[in-house]
């Protein structure tokens, strides 16, 4: 068998992998995956039996990751930890989160079957829940292992009313057992996530990998904005309160500020309306904004510039606007060393990866908490992501694959600078 041979076959392999993945989903378009799911306990049946075709012992820990341990770190020697989230947003593709686990566990399979034995401990997580979909809450799983879990969080609900602590436990979970995964730092090499990119710059770059520089800060407010209903008809509409309306300024001058300040990007994503009946004036609208940024001095500047002008906005339509922040991560850089490593395994695959950041946030952002991270991203189609039209190519696939059982063979010639230890 030839190398390209090979090479496609790891390819074809690692797709056929991810679409059987895929299948795991409530019905409809696209993949629905939510965290303590039916659809993620099937998931997890298939990634162990991934898991264990790679050489590695799974065990579904306390707070709903599934984790595969090679024999140097069951063993208790010192470990690279890979992998990424298997939940996905509501409808959305096959490869956001998966590929981080298919990938690495496809490379890990054949780097054993050519009979290379890595010289340290590895471990591949499933990470349970990052996108929040649920339970409206992120980085469970990634959290549990860097040691910054918030017990807090247990008591978040469900759309029906469940609790996310009741649900762990429901699904093998123990919610009470989960400050005892944090893992202690200098037993961890560092965390790498294969991620794709869910941005047009690689395939405007027509490079199928690129290394990642740093990822994204990110919050997320709450604004209520509260005029006063009347009736649609006889109402005048000079001196009405309409809420809507006065939010509905406040999305376009958000949108604005957006698209006028470098490396900063928000969204409006939902927004809902009361009493939202055909003829009456609205009387209140609550909408999300969610704001990102490598910089936080770009997004700090930001979103001042954008609360103080849906202040200014209510007050002169003499509507009340209350603001709560919801969620705050603060942008966090990759590791100078893994950077290098994983350019120096797309060299000597003959890959172009130029640097780039993640404007979305991933596991990393809880990882960083407990050790130096890095991420190979993998190019998608039209940058698409969160969507079910999602898609990488099998040559991609292939190339990705290649790189990262590299980086993984090659990886005993870098050293973690002892500084992080001393931190």
């Amino acid at each position: 068998m030839t190398e390209s041979t090979t090479q496609a076959a790891l390819g074809r392999q690692l797709m056929a992998r991810l679409d059987e993945a895929a299948l795991h989903s409530r019905p409809g378009p696209g993949v629905t995956r939510l965290f303590c799911s039916d659809e993620h306990r099937g998931v997890l049946e298939l990634i162990a039996d991934w898991m264990r075709q790679a050489g590695l012992t799974p065990e579904l820990d306390a707070s709903g990751n599934l984790v595969g341990r090679n024999a140097r770190a069951m063993a208790g020697e010192k470990t690279l930890i890979m992998g990424s989230h298997q939940d996905t947003v509501v409808e959305g593709g096959k490869y956001d989160g998966m590929l981080g686990i298919a990938l690495p566990l496809q490379a890990l399979q054949a780097l054993e079957i050519d009979g290379t034995e890595l010289p340290y401990g590895v471990e591949v997580v499933a990470f349970g829940d990052e996108e929040g979909t649920r339970f409206q809450s992120t980085l469970i799983g990634s959290r549990a292992l860097a040691g910054s879990f918030d017990r807090a969080s247990l008591d978040a609900c469900d759309a029906d009313g469940v609790t996310l602590g009741d649900a762990l436990e429901a699904f093998g979970g123990s919610p009470a057992d989960i400050p005892q995964l944090a893992r202690k730092p200098e037993s961890v090499i560092g965390f790498v996530e294969v991620h794709i990119e869910q941005g047009p710059v690689l395939e405007q770059r027509d490079q199928a990998v690129g290394v990642v520089t740093a990822l994204t800060g990110i919050e997320r407010h709450r604004l209520n904005v509260i005029g006063k209903a009347g009736h649609a008809g006889t109402t005048p509409m000079k001196g009405r309160r309409d809420a809507l309306v006065g939010a509905a300024e406040m999305v376009v001058e958000a949108d604005k500020i957006l698209n006028a300040t470098e490396n900063f990007v928000g969204v409006v994503g939902k927004l809902e309306v009361r009493p939202n009946a055909v003829n009456v004036i609205p009387a209140e609208v609550t909408f999300t904004l969610e704001l990102r940024s490598p910089s936080a001095e770009v997004r700090e500047k930001g979103r001042k510039e954008i609360l103080e002008t849906c202040q200014r906005l209510a007050q002169a339509r003499g509507l009340e606007l209350l603001i709560e922040p919801t969620y705050q991560a603060e942008a966090v850089a990759c590791a100078e060393w893994l950077i290098e490593a994983l350019e120096n395994a797309c060299q000597a695959c003959h890959e172009p990866a130029e640097r780039l950041f993640s404007g979305a946030g991933h596991d990393g952002l809880a990882m960083n908490d407990l050790t130096d991270i890095g991420m190979l991203f993998v190019r998608c189609k039209d940058g698409l992501s969160h969507h079910p039209n999602e898609a990488i190519s099998v040559e991609d696939a292939e190339r990705a694959t290649r790189v990262l059982m590299r980086f993984l063979t090659d990886l005993r010639q870098h050293r973690k600078p002892a500084a992080r230890l001393e931190a």
